[in-house]
């Protein structure tokens, strides 16, 4: 494999040196990629609320998370599920990078949480509330709970951190986005530390209704285990996920003013869109080809210079086959010799919370030298015919890992990690 360089616009560098996880393999960082190498499924019956009348009845949920253990009890009682997800993974990235948010530095820390849905659990329960006992019932901490930006604002009470904060929400593309727009508010200067990343907790009756009822979701519920299987031809739709995941994002010189050890370098990021249908991608992956392209630009490498690609892979029909033509259009002959994966075929998707968590999982490729798998693939599909490491994690020494996101609305992010050097 190559590390051919092409030409690029001279931009400040951007490091990664924490990583903090929830996902439904593990409550941490470490029991998640365990289970991401295990190829174990995280798919389950549902437990969250009574599926019995749902065409849909499993999903994959974090299990035995405890949020008052981050938060304390009074906090956790006042904030929805998918924040509590934003701070536990906020708070391990920060104990990852080994940074402490101090009354000196606190004004140059911010925090990008993203998040599709927001409040989920909070609004079907609001909306039980009031249409069984009244208006007059409803939780004053009710408006505050669902709000999409609250797990952003929370994390930054939670740690100190009172540089720039917001929520950016572009459905399924939402924590890509924000690992790289945190990267861009540190290039322009306005922090020094990032806390990037997303949450999701959308297992809620409301929720699981509405993909339903536009047929979005697998409906394998005779065998959870194997509902997810991005790229097979047998895929019949996604498995619903929650969780978070943030990144510690800072510069190289910062980082090594304070003695950090850095995990990666950030040095593509590509945002574009493909003004084509609410929920479809665009035929042949256009919008999707275009990030990727660019985000091979901002990197200043060529496409084999690429050893692993994170894919979108929702396991949904029209997703892996625009995706698969995408990065044949973005990667040329190249596209048959990189390896690619879909960690949704063990997480489930975590919607607005997926792009972060599968930048950490591409990270973690690199810098551990195994590729995660692609479970459940027992039919090729003729429309699917790249590498997809199937089944089983692979090692390989790779020097630049790609994550790509795509979100209703036409939303494409491409993300690049590298391994870095002085």
């Amino acid at each position: 494999m190559t590390d051919a360089l092409i030409s690029q616009p001279l931009r400040a560098r951007i490091v990664v040196t924490g990583v903090g996880l929830v996902s439904p393999l593990g409550l941490n960082l470490c029991t998640s990629w365990a289970g991401i190498m295990a190829g174990r499924s995280g798919a389950a019956p549902i437990t969250r609320f009574d599926p019995k009348d749902y065409q849909t009845t499993f999903a994959a949920e974090v299990k035995d998370f405890d949020p008052v253990e981050r938060m304390g009890r009074k906090d956790a009682r006042r904030t929805d599920r998918y924040t509590h997800f934003a701070v536990a993974a906020a708070l391990e990235a920060l104990e990852h990078a080994q940074f402490a948010i101090t009354e000196t530095n606190a004004d140059r820390v911010g925090v990008l949480m993203g998040s599709g849905m927001g409040g989920a659990e909070t609004l079907d329960v609001g909306m039980e509330t009031v249409l069984r006992e009244g208006p007059g019932r409803l939780s004053p901490f009710f408006m505050p709970m669902f709000l999409g930006n609250m797990a952003a604002g929370t994390v930054a009470i939670m740690t100190g951190a009172r540089g720039p904060n917001y929520a950016p929400v572009s459905a399924c593309a939402s924590s890509a986005h924000a690992i790289g727009e945190a990267a861009e508010i540190i290039r322009r200067g306005d922090a020094d530390v990032m806390i990037a990343g997303g949450s999701e907790a959308p297992i809620a009756r409301m929720v699981v209704a509405g993909f339903n009822a536009m047929g979005a979701l697998s409906t394998r519920n005779d065998d959870p285990a194997a509902a997810s299987r991005p790229f097979d031809a047998e895929r019949d739709g996604f498995v619903l996920g929650e969780g978070g995941a943030a990144l510690i994002l800072e510069s190289p010189e910062h980082a090594a003013a304070r003695g950090a050890r850095v995990l990666a370098e950030l040095t593509g990021y590509a945002s574009t869109d493909d003004a084509n249908h609410m929920v479809q991608p665009a035929p042949g992956g256009s919008g999707a080809a275009k990030a990727m392209g660019l985000a091979l630009k901002r990197a200043g490498i060529v496409p084999n210079a690429v050893g692993y690609i994170n894919a979108h892979g929702t396991s949904t029909q029209l997703n892996e086959k625009f995706e698969t033509e995408a990065i044949k259009a973005a990667f040329g002959g190249a596209a048959y010799d990189v390896p690619i994966s879909s960690t949704k075929s063990m997480t489930g998707h975590l919607l607005g919370a997926a792009g972060a968590l599968e930048a950490a999982f591409a990270i973690m490729a690199m810098t551990e030298g195994t590729l995660p798998p692609t479970i459940n693939q027992t039919m090729p599909d003729p429309d699917c015919d790249l590498d997809y490491v199937p089944n089983g994690s692979r090692r390989a020494d790779v020097n630049h890992v790609m994550s790509n996101s795509m979100g209703f609305g036409g939303h494409n992010v491409s993300l690049i990690f590298s391994r870095f050097r002085n």
